[in-house]
Order: structure tokens, then sequence, then C-alpha cells
């Protein structure tokens, strides 16, 4: 008799055992400024009635179960069981707001109206003295931050925190999505080679540890699920991978996937499907907020580049279609003004061939809103950060790739002194999409989809 090999189905068809969500999830934001505020505001007025949590994967979108003849298709958040809306509490760290309604009305991507019914709860959520070096971040002056020397010292306060909050919450579970200020670019070195070696940084202040890592550092110590929302050489390093591996964290990042990248990643899996070349994409952005201001720094804006950059080849795959992309000439440029504020203008301008190498070209013009766009990425994998720790899940969670511009691998380089940027991971948005969809699929003993999601 003929030995059956198990399909890729009846491999799937095994449930995961999640622990349930019991008791408040506690959600920290190392910077409380415009994204971060438009994310606990939005909760807040979601569980409130009073707006729908539109953009939110986790709360708005359906999942498909089975063929589409059994008519499953159940909400998310009622398939996985995700810890309720009602069950979040916030806090976080900044250098220059006092609470989170300061920091609201600061950064006016919410207007008044909206704040008036929940500014009393916005404003009973202070913020903790901040982890802030201006050598990161130049175009800001920290006010409220901790005044201490040592970055050792420094990771033990951060941790310290945590655990005040830990307690003053009654909050068995946490997590940390860094929503700070884009920070200077920077390279691997020796330091970020091993937890050893990051540890012996830490207490000789070596000038290659940012704030963020330091953030990281304290939340895998303390066994709190990291994700990074900006740019920065944060945890996809091998310190932090082997750091979440003995502590049996996730972590996830990096640089929320918002505007104009999110544009490319929709828009460049159509030119390849229909076999479309691409010879030139020129972007080009206006933005007016604190982040605007932090990247009209030379060595900050290089951390974005580098992020934005790497979309296009990855999804396009030169090497497999010489003919079409081989030579792509792709141009980023951010630039400062002021009286846009959060309402960030993003202008491609698309150059594309077809039949005979004839030319043609797309013009796109996002005006987009930064931070709403990043409010549901924010909730989103707080939710599902939270979900993977409850299902044992430890380590880079790719199937999260679908938030980031720069997505971390699973696997990591072989070279210890390299970041993950160093690997290619998948950039396509429907790619994305379905491996996040086909990962709770798995986890709750579905089968997968590897057609169509429409149901």
């Amino acid at each position: 008799m003929t030995r059956q090999t198990p399909s890729l189905n009846d491999q799937y068809h095994k449930t995961r055992t999640v622990a349930p969500p019991v008791g408040p999830l506690g959600v920290l934001t190392p910077g409380l400024g415009a994204v971060a505020s438009t994310f606990i505001a939005g909760v807040i007025a979601a569980r409130e009635g009073l707006f729908p949590p539109v953009g939110s994967i986790s709360q708005m979108a359906h999942i498909r179960l089975g063929d589409k003849s059994e008519g499953r298709n159940p909400l998310i958040k009622d398939f996985v069981p995700l810890v309720s809306l009602d069950d979040m509490v916030f806090g976080g760290w900044d250098p220059l707001s006092a609470n989170v309604l300061e920091a609201a009305r600061t950064c006016e991507v919410l207007q008044e109206r909206d704040l008036a019914s929940i500014s009393a709860e916005l404003e009973n959520i202070a913020a903790m003295d901040a982890v802030f070096d201006q050598k990161w971040v130049s175009r800001l002056d920290g006010v409220r931050v901790k005044q201490i020397d040592s970055k050792k010292d420094q990771a033990q306060a951060l941790i310290n925190d945590i655990e005040d909050f830990r307690s003053s919450h009654d909050c068995e579970r946490m997590v940390m999505i860094w929503c700070g200020s884009t920070e200077a670019f920077s390279e691997p070195s020796e330091v970020h080679s091993s937890v050893k070696a990051f540890e012996a940084g830490l207490a000789v202040n070596d000038p290659n540890i940012s704030p963020s890592q330091i953030y990281a550092y304290a939340a895998l110590q303390s066994e709190v699920p990291f994700a990074n929302g900006a740019p920065n050489l944060t945890v996809d390093l091998p310190w932090a991978r082997e750091l979440a591996r003995i502590r049996n964290t996730p972590i996830a990042g990096k640089d929320f996937k918002t505007g104009q990248t999110l544009l490319k990643t929709i828009l460049a899996p159509g030119f390849k499907a229909r076999m479309l070349g691409l010879s030139g994409w020129y972007s080009t952005n206006i933005l007016g907020n604190r982040d605007g201001e932090v990247l009209d720094a030379p060595e900050n804006f290089k951390s974005k580049e580098v992020s934005k950059l790497g979309v296009l080849d990855t999804i396009l795959q030169p090497d497999v279609y010489p003919d079409l992309y081989n030579d792509i000439h792709h141009v980023v440029r951010i630039n400062y003004y002021p009286p846009r504020g959060d309402n960030k203008e993003g202008w491609d301008n698309i150059d594309i061939f077809g039949w005979m190498g004839y030319p043609m070209q797309i013009k796109v013009d996002f005006l987009c809103r930064d931070s709403i766009l990043a409010a549901p990425i924010v909730l989103d994998l707080a939710l599902f950060m939270d979900l993977a720790a409850r299902a044992g899940e430890s380590g880079v969670q790719e199937w999260l790739s679908f938030y980031f511009k720069a997505p971390q691998p699973k696997n990591r380089p072989q070279d210890r002194s390299q970041s993950d940027d160093s690997f290619n991971v998948e950039h396509d948005l429907f790619i994305q999409q379905t491996k996040l969809k086909n990962t709770l699929r798995e986890w709750m003993g579905e089968k997968p989809v590897t057609h169509s999601e429409a149901g």
C-alpha cells in the first residue's frame, strides 16, 4: 500500500494552545506624541461607541474559514481570543508632554471636539520621564527626561517603571510599541553582537547604544513583547534576538507602513502581476509634524530613506525579471513643511513601460493623515503581539510583516554583526495579508487559504 504524505492542509489542521486573555493588558509606548496619543484617544472613543476603529484589521476585518461554500466568515476578533478594547490600559514615556491630553493638543492631529468627551481620561494618563539623548534626535530638546547618565542605570530605571506600571494597574500581561521619533542612522557594531556584549556596552555607556535599544532591552528583560514602529536599529540585531529567545518573548518591526510605502506595496504587485516594466519611481513627501521636524536632520532622514527604499526590489524581483525591473531609478525625499502639520502629502511619479517598450506615466498624490493611518497599526500590533505571547511564540513575528515598511525576517543573518536589513523579506501587501490570516487559521486549527480571501 502506498504511504500517503500529509498535505499542507493536514499539517495546519492542529489547534494551537492559546492561553485566554485574563485581566487587563498594559500597552506601553515610548513616545506619547502624535501617533501614540491618536491611538489611545481612538481606542477610548471606540470603546465608548463614539467612532468605529476604522483601519484596524483585528477589529474590522473578517477571515474566511474553509471553502467559500461553507459560508464561514467571522470577524477576526470573534475568531481568535484577542483582549477586549475595554481591558486595555495605557502608559508611556515622553520627553516633552506631561500627559496624553497635552500631547494630543500639542500635536493637533485630533480636533478639540473629538477630544472633549474623553479629555479627562486622556489627562489621567501621565507620561513617565523618558530616556532621551539628543545625539539621536538633534531637532528635539527633551525636557522631561531621566537625569541618569549611566545607560545601565537608565535600563534599570525603565525596568522599574515597567514593574511599577504592572503593579499599579494589576496587569498580568504587557506589550511595548515604540512610537517615538526616528533616531539617527547607525550601523550595527560589535556591541550589538550578543547579549553579553550589549550588557557590557550598557555598563560603559557605549555610544552605539541608542535610547530605543535601551527601551527594547528593558522590555525583553521584563518579558514584555516589543514592536518597533520606527526605522531605528533596535530589535533587528543579534543581541535582541538572543534575549527574546532567552526570555521567550515576541519581537517585531520595523517602521509602521502607513502612507506612501503602503501605496507602493499595493501598486507594485499589480505592475508585476501584469508584467509591466518599471523604469523609475520618484517619491517626495511634505510633512509638518514632530516627525517631519526630526526627519529634517540628514542623519535621521537616512534611517527613514533606507527603510523606504527597500520595498521595490523585493516585490519586483529584478534578478528574476531583468527585462522589466533591472534598472529602476528609485528616489525618496521628505521635506519638512510646518503648515501641513500631521497631514502629510505623498507625491509619486511612476514611469512604467509596456508593449514594445513604449513609456507611460502614473501620478499619485496621496493627501493622507500620518497618525490616523498609524494609530490602528499600533492597536493591531498590541493585540496580536499579546496573542503571540499567549500562544507560546517568541522571537521575530514575521507574520506581522503586513504592518511594517522594513519587516524583520524570522531567520537571522549568519553574520552576527549584521542587522536584519541584510536579508530580503516579503513586501507584497497581499502576500503579507495571506501570511497573517493563515497564521491565525493555523493557530485555531483551520486550514490555510491560498487564493481568494473573499467569502
